[in-house]
């Protein structure tokens, strides 16, 4: 297991983070689609995950209605883990009650929040609070300065959004360094060989900024497990047989399972894993986030960590899956490709 700075903070995090969506969704509408485990299985899988050099948690307020941190605080205690060697990461934003105050990322949600997820939580403080989405009406500045206070009564340690485009990263690091509060280190952000959207804004600004990159839902839902696509037996009981999120454009998906899937029968491992192995390779993702519902599959993931692409087999499956050109992407690297420092000089036209 390796381990990658958080940002550009003095934090260190695996490279494979455990996700908690499958934990205590029973009867919990939606969440029961995803996974429903109780406390012994949770105990289980936690108990591997750090086992494997795992340091890296993350849950949310709204996962399971608030069970979910629940579990995972009550499995920490269970297992008897220092808090020291456990990095926990949770979010807050989507609707937690009927009240028109229980959702958003205002100043007053924000300091309720965070007082029930550290009740939920058993801890007295959260390493890194995100936002888990975009709201609309509260401005960007109030909610960062609600952040700031919290890292300020160290309650929180570090922040981080998810869901967001790049111009709103970008606008929320401008007023932090402006205004001089605590700046996002992180984005949680949708990121697969199938769906790589992400590199056309997001992350040149997670370069540029040093931000880090948080990829969630690494396998499309389930839908790069190898389970589906052409010559594969559907899992009926695999969560995309219930619920098809996130959307994919199947037709590209497909090409990219049927690349992965050559490279992982000459190897011998699953199509998981190349998917897994794919995304770790690449140097601006920070840590990747599975989940899983029984051991065995946690094993499975976790195994990536140990499998190296050639440089020809990441070639070719960054070509099966490359995205097609947009403007002005295609105009900025017309134009711009003569000021690279490799083409400027006096013997250079």
């Amino acid at each position: 297991m390796r381990y990658n700075q958080l940002g550009r903070t003095g934090l260190y995090v695996s490279e494979l983070c455990l996700g908690t969506m499958t934990f205590g969704g029973a009867g919990a509408g939606l969440w029961e689609k995803i996974g429903t485990l109780e406390q012994e299985p949770v105990d289980a899988l936690v108990r591997r995950a750090l086992d494997a050099g795992i340091n890296f948690i993350d849950t949310a307020d709204v996962y399971a209605n608030g069970h979910s941190e629940e579990l995972l605080g009550q499995s920490l205690r269970n297992l008897g883990v220092k808090r020291s060697d456990v990095v926990i990461a949770t979010k807050f934003h989507g609707g937690v009650g009927e009240g028109p105050n229980d959702r958003g990322a205002s100043r007053g949600h924000v300091m309720d929040a965070v007082e029930r997820s550290l009740e939920r939580l058993q801890t007295d403080h959260i390493d890194l609070y995100q936002v888990h989405g975009l709201d609309p009406v509260t401005p960007i500045e109030e909610t960062l300065r609600a952040l700031d206070d919290l890292v300020s009564r160290g309650l929180v340690r570090y922040i981080g959004c998810s869901n967001w485009s790049a111009w709103r990263i970008a606008k929320a690091l401008g007023i932090s360094e402006r205004r001089g509060y605590v700046r996002y280190e992180t984005t949680q952000s949708y990121y697969t060989i199938a769906g790589r959207d992400l590199e056309r804004e997001v992350v040149p600004l997670l370069l540029d900024e040093g931000v880090g990159l948080l990829v969630w839902s690494p396998l499309a839902g389930g839908l790069l497990s190898g389970k589906f696509g052409p010559g594969a037996a559907e899992d009926k009981d695999a969560r995309r047989a219930t619920f098809d999120f996130p959307p994919v454009d199947r037709d590209r998906a497909w090409k990219c399972v049927a690349a992965m899937r050559k490279i992982a029968d000459a190897k011998g491992v699953s199509v998981a894993r190349v998917a897994l192995a794919w995304l770790l390779a690449k140097p601006y993702v920070t840590s990747v986030i599975i989940g899983a519902k029984r051991v065995d599959q946690l094993d499975d993931n976790i195994a990536a960590t140990a499998l190296s692409l050639s440089t020809d087999e990441v070639a070719t499956l960054d070509a099966v899956s490359a995205l097609p050109e947009e403007y002005p992407g295609w105009m900025l690297a017309r134009q711009g490709g003569g000021r690279r420092p490799a083409a400027v000089g006096p013997d250079r036209d």
